[in-house]
């Protein structure tokens, strides 16, 4: 009798003690781990979806995580009943009564990209320093200028959009083939600078050896530049006002994504029903077009295998997981849209190019 009633006290001391411990400081490691994969999970799932959909004419939605706020309530509760008998000493009639309550309450606030923000994110086209300043950092200059670049002094690339659907310019091509062994060779440097009180993005080479001079001068013969001059101005457009202006005319965030849905694969019998695009399909394209483009395929069945997949009417619409290119290009899409959410605003770049 005495061993059970021990028994008993400790249960219930060790019940007690478990209720005062707090819960708090264990959840942290989990819940943002979670939190941060299942929200970055949701976004490119989104995107996906909106690729699709304006491949099909629909419209693109994008909704956002305002905020997310987790509350954790751990009740206990314990009660102790004894029934004693004459001359007993606890009783024969003890009992020992527990009971408990959990919750876990997270509130999750949800705001559509829309007005203000929708356009600064979506239809501001990004700023031309900035793609520089990206492939100063090591981004390749190809990748970067065909992906995001429309045209660079009236060199045009090329466009999928059903209202602009063209190829590339031989001389665009060549620029690119040209700024990428400049890039390679070592020949693009940067430094930010103040001038007239504003700072500017310079791009500079001071010494360089006959192979990388005539890249240059290819670069500035196909650009219309000065060869005489050594900087020049950076600005958003198609035509440059003079020989010492750089003039490039950039994608926003929703061409980009149009240009991307433009090149999904969809069932023939959607494109003569009308119920998509024609799309945009290059007969031979050069390994950098492949290199700024995803791969989203379509099956009536979920595929087993694949990175990210979205169900859009009756299909599943998936990029494989052994595209690796595919996938570094999706990343990067998404790079793109927190570049275009919060990138610096008001610098005026100059780009400058050896002399020789």
């Amino acid at each position: 009798m005495i061993i059970r009633t021990i028994h008993l006290l400790g249960l219930l001391s060790l019940f007690l003690m478990v209720g005062c411990t707090a819960i708090g400081p264990a959840t942290i490691a989990r819940d943002r781990f979670e939190y941060s994969t299942a929200i970055a999970e949701s976004w490119k799932e989104m995107m996906l979806l909106n690729i699709v959909k304006l491949r099909y004419g629909d419209t693109p939605v994008f909704l956002e995580v305002g905020s997310i706020v987790n509350q954790y309530t751990l009740e206990r509760e314990l009660e102790g009943t004894a029934a004693l008998k004459s001359g007993d000493l606890v009783g024969e009639g003890l009992e020992l009564v527990g009971s408990g309550r959990y919750s876990d309450r997270p509130t999750i606030t949800y705001s559509p990209i829309m007005g203000e923000k929708f356009s600064k994110s979506l239809l501001t086209p990004l700023p031309p320093h900035a793609l520089f300043m990206l492939i100063q950092s090591g981004w390749d200059s190809d990748f970067i200028l065909r992906v995001c670049v429309s045209a660079i002094n009236d060199l045009y690339n090329s466009s999928g959009k059903p209202q602009t659907i063209r190829r590339a310019d031989d001389d665009f091509e060549q620029l690119l083939d040209h700024l990428s062994f400049i890039q390679q060779a070592g020949g693009l440097g940067a430094r930010l600078v103040e001038r007239d009180g504003k700072r500017s993005l310079v791009y500079f080479k001071d010494q360089m050896d006959e192979d990388l001079e005539a890249h240059v001068a290819e670069v500035r013969r196909l650009l219309g530049l000065n060869p005489a001059a050594r900087e020049f101005r950076l600005v958003y457009g198609t035509t440059p006002s003079s020989d010492g202006e750089l003039a490039v005319l950039t994608r926003s965030m929703l061409d980009i994504i149009a240009e991307l849905s433009q090149r999904v694969e969809v069932p023939h019998q959607h494109i003569e029903q009308h119920r998509a695009s024609p799309g945009f399909s290059d007969k031979t394209p050069t390994t950098g077009e492949m290199r700024s483009r995803i791969r989203i395929r379509s099956s009536a069945d979920e595929p087993a295998d694949a990175f990210l997949a979205v169900r859009y009417r009756t299909l599943w619409f998936s990029i494989d997981d052994t595209d690796y290119r595919s996938k570094r290009m999706f990343s990067f899409l998404l790079f793109l849209l927190s570049l275009a959410e919060g990138g610096p605003q008001g610098m005026a770049p100059i780009l400058t190019l050896p002399a020789g």
